[in-house]
C-alpha cells in the first residue's frame, strides 16, 4: 500500500547534499544585541576603506611621481649635454680671442718702424741730420686688479744740427704727426764734427697708431709690382 503525504511542510534533506552559501550579514548584525562589538565592526569597516582609499591614492602618486622622474632625468642629460657643448664653444671662443689678440699685438708692433721713419724723414729739416734712433725700454705700470697695461713705445733720436732753429721745426713736426703722440725736447750741446762746430740734440718720440683716416692701405696686386 502507497501513501502519498498532500500536505505541505518541512521536507528533510536529503542525507549526502552538499552545497556553500555565502553567510547573510545583515541576519548576522541583527543578531549582534551588543553595541560595543557593532562600533567596533563598523570602525574596522572604515579603517579598511579609508587605507585602501590612501592605498590607492599614494599608488596614483607614485605613479605620476616615477612619471615626473623619468622627464626630470632626461630634462637634465638634455641640459647636460646643452652645458658641454657650451662650455667647448666658450673655451673654443677664448682661445681664438686669446690667439686674435696675441695676432693683433704682433701685427701693430710690425709697422711701428716703418711709420716712424717715414715721419722722422718727413719732419726733418735742412742742414740737419741723424745720428741714431733707438727704442726705449718700456716701464710696465702695474694698476690696482693687478693687471699689466702695456706701455706706449718710446723712442730716443739723436742728431746734429748747424741751426738751433731748425732743431725746434723738427720737433714741433714731429708732435704735429698724427703717429706721434708727444715729442719732447731733449739736450743740447755743441760738438765739433769734421772741424765744424755743430749742436748735438736729441729728441724723445712718443709712437701712438694714427686714426684711420691716415693709415693708406693699396691691394696686394698693386703692392707687389
Amino acid at each position: 500500500m502507497i501513501r502519498v503525504n498532500l500536505l505541505p511542510g518541512p521536507q528533510k534533506k536529503r542525507k549526502g547534499a552538499a552545497g556553500f552559501r555565502m553567510p547573510n550579514v545583515g541576519d548576522m548584525l541583527t543578531k549582534v544585541r551588543n553595541p560595543l562589538l557593532l562600533g567596533v565592526i563598523g570602525a574596522w569597516a572604515a579603517g579598511v576603506v579609508i587605507v585602501g582609499g590612501l592605498w590607492a591614492f599614494q599608488a596614483r602618486q607614485l605613479a605620476n611621481l616615477r612619471e615626473d622622474r623619468s622627464q626630470i632625468e632626461g630634462e637634465a642629460r638634455r641640459f647636460a649635454t646643452l652645458i658641454r657643448q657650451k662650455r667647448r664653444a666658450e673655451a673654443l671662443r677664448d682661445s681664438l680671442v686669446a690667439e686674435l689678440s696675441a695676432i693683433r699685438a704682433i701685427d701693430a708692433d710690425r709697422y711701428v718702424w716703418p711709420h716712424l721713419l717715414e715721419e722722422v724723414t718727413k719732419a726733418l729739416p735742412d742742414y740737419t741730420w741723424l745720428v741714431s734712433i733707438e727704442a726705449m725700454a718700456p716701464q710696465f705700470a702695474e694698476t690696482d686688479d693687478t693687471t699689466v697695461t702695456r706701455p706706449p713705445v718710446r723712442f730716443q733720436i739723436d742728431g746734429r744740427t748747424s741751426d738751433l732753429s731748425a732743431y725746434t721745426r723738427f720737433v714741433s713736426a714731429l708732435a704735429r704727426s698724427p703717429w706721434i703722440k708727444t715729442a719732447e725736447f731733449g739736450a743740447v750741446q755743441s760738438v765739433i764734427e769734421e772741424e765744424r762746430p755743430v749742436s748735438a740734440f736729441t729728441v724723445t718720440v712718443t709712437f701712438r697708431t694714427a686714426d684711420s683716416a691716415f693709415i693708406r692701405t693699396v691691394p696686394v696686386q698693386s703692392s707687389v709690382r
